[in-house]
């Protein structure tokens, strides 16, 4: 396992777009372990992601988070995809 973990990129982007549509944002990135990047919060729900840039892959700590981890998370390249998960799941 490697800590602290970098952010993407596109990170700040995407959680700055978010927050402006009024989400809830905390950054998960320096948590490590597989931890995904963000948890984002609207009308009573948290929903995580992990952030790529196009082309990346989930790091090894990352794809074991998403196979034993029981809730919700998905890996997500743009604000628009992290609203259509989250509008899906109205």
């Amino acid at each position: 396992m490697t800590y602290p973990k970098r952010a993407d990129t596109n990170q700040a982007a995407i959680v700055l777009e978010l927050r402006k549509l009024g989400y809830s944002v905390q950054h998960l990135h320096t948590v490590g372990g597989g931890c995904p990047d963000i948890v984002v919060g609207h009308d009573g729900k948290n929903y995580l992601f992990e952030i790529k840039t196009r082309g990346g892959k989930l790091t090894q700590d990352e794809a074991i988070f998403f196979e034993v981890w029981r809730g919700q998370v998905n890996v997500i390249y743009s604000a628009d995809d992290a609203l259509a998960i989250m509008q899906g799941a109205q």
